[in-house]
C-alpha cells in the first residue's frame, strides 16, 4: 500500500463521516427538543447505557453531561441485566445509545425499564428497532453507510451517535446557563480551572517567609532580606506598616551603577508607588498583569495595604500558568 493511497483513504473517511453528521440535520426537532426538557426535569441522575462501541460512546456522552452541569453516569448494558439495573431509580433518565437498537442485552434492559415507568431517551440508527418503539423519545442517528470499506466496522454510525450526543450536551449547556465559572468547579486540575479558581492567596508567600523592611533599612540590610527570601524583591513599608514601595532586582542594579552607599536608607532606592494586588485577584490577572508591566514579582496587600504576602513568576511557573 503506498502512502498516498493511505491519504485517499482518510479524506475518504473524513468525507463521508462529515456529510453522514450533515445527513442527521433535517431529522433534528420537536424530539429533540423533548429530550432536552426531559433531562433539565430530571430530579434523579441521567443514565447512559449502550454495548460495544456504542457503550463507549454513552461513556463519553455521559462524561460530557457529567463536566457540564448534568449528572450522569454510564452502566453498561449486560452488566444491567445482571444487578445493575439497581443503580437506576425513580425520577432517573436513561438514554441508551445503539446502532441497530436490537442488542439483547438492551432488549433485556428495555424490559425493566418499562416496567418501572423510568424515561428512556435512544440515540438509535433504527426507528423500527425494539428500542426505537419501545423509547419515549428517538432521537435518529441514522446512517447510509459506514466509512469501513466492509461496510461492518461501526465508524460513521458511531460518529453520528457521538454527534447526537454532544448536540444534546451543547445545547443543555446553553438552556443551564452554564458558565466558565460554573466549568471551572468541574475542572478544578485543568488549565481553564488553574485559571478561573486559583487566586494570589493560594500562590503567595506570607509570614515568616514574606521579605519585608522597614523603609529606614540599610541597602545593605534590605539585600540580606532579599538573599534569605528568595523572591528577588522585598516589600518596603512605612511606620504605620503600609506598603511603601519594593526594592527588586532592578533597584539593585541601578544602585550599583549609581555607586549608592550600601549604608543608605533602601526608600531612597526603592521603586515607590508600586503595583501591588489583593488575595481574591485571580492568578491568571495577576501574571497577564506583570507580564504587562513586565515586573517579576509581586507583593500582596489587604484592604489597609498592609503587605500580607508576596509571589513571582517561578510560583506562577510552578502552579501550571506558564
Amino acid at each position: 500500500m503506498q502512502d498516498q493511497d493511505c491519504i485517499n483513504a482518510a479524506i475518504r473517511v473524513l468525507k463521508e463521516e462529515a456529510q453522514g453528521i450533515l445527513d442527521l440535520v433535517p431529522h433534528v426537532g420537536e424530539e429533540f427538543a423533548r429530550a432536552c426538557r426531559l433531562i433539565l426535569g430530571c430530579r434523579g441522575k441521567v443514565i447512559l447505557t449502550g454495548v460495544g462501541k456504542s457503550g463507549h460512546i454513552a461513556t463519553k456522552i455521559a462524561s460530557s453531561l457529567a463536566s457540564t452541569g448534568t449528572q450522569s453516569f454510564f452502566v453498561e448494558s449486560a452488566e444491567a441485566a445482571h444487578g445493575d439495573l439497581g443503580m437506576i431509580g425513580h425520577g432517573d433518565v436513561v438514554i441508551a445509545v445503539s446502532n441497530s437498537g436490537e442488542s439483547s442485552e438492551l432488549r433485556t434492559m428495555i424490559a425493566s425499564l418499562r416496567l418501572r415507568r423510568i424515561p428512556l431517551i435512544a440515540i438509535c440508527g433504527n426507528p423500527h428497532s425494539s428500542l426505537g418503539e419501545a423509547a419515549d423519545i428517538f432521537l435518529n442517528a441514522h446512517v447510509e453507510k459506514e466509512a469501513c470499506p466492509l461496510n461492518l466496522a461501526p465508524t460513521t454510525s458511531s460518529t453520528a451517535e457521538l454527534a447526537i450526543g454532544d448536540a444534546l450536551t451543547v445545547a443543555l449547556i446553553g438552556a443551564r446557563g452554564f458558565t466558565e465559572s460554573d466549568f471551572a468547579v468541574y475542572h478544578p486540575g485543568g488549565a481553564l480551572g488553574r485559571r478561573l479558581l486559583v487566586r494570589c492567596k493560594d500562590l503567595m508567600h506570607d509570614g515568616k517567609s514574606l521579605p519585608v523592611v522597614p523603609e529606614n533599612a540599610s541597602i545593605k540590610e534590605t539585600l540580606i532580606e532579599m538573599t534569605q527570601k528568595s523572591l528577588g524583591m522585598v516589600a518596603v513599608i512605612h511606620d504605620d506598616g503600609t506598603l511603601a514601595g519594593v526594592f527588586t532586582d532592578g533597584d539593585v542594579r541601578r544602585s550599583l551603577e549609581k555607586e549608592v552607599s550600601l549604608n543608605a536608607p533602601v526608600k531612597s532606592v526603592m521603586t515607590a508607588h508600586c503595583t501591588s494586588l489583593t488575595p481574591m485577584t485571580l492568578a491568571a490577572d495577576a501574571m497577564a498583569l506583570m507580564q504587562e508591566k513586565r515586573i517579576h514579582a509581586m507583593v500582596v496587600v489587604d484592604e489597609n495595604r498592609h503587605p500580607i504576602g508576596a509571589f513571582n513568576m517561578h510560583d506562577l511557573i510552578q502552579a501550571g500558568f506558564i
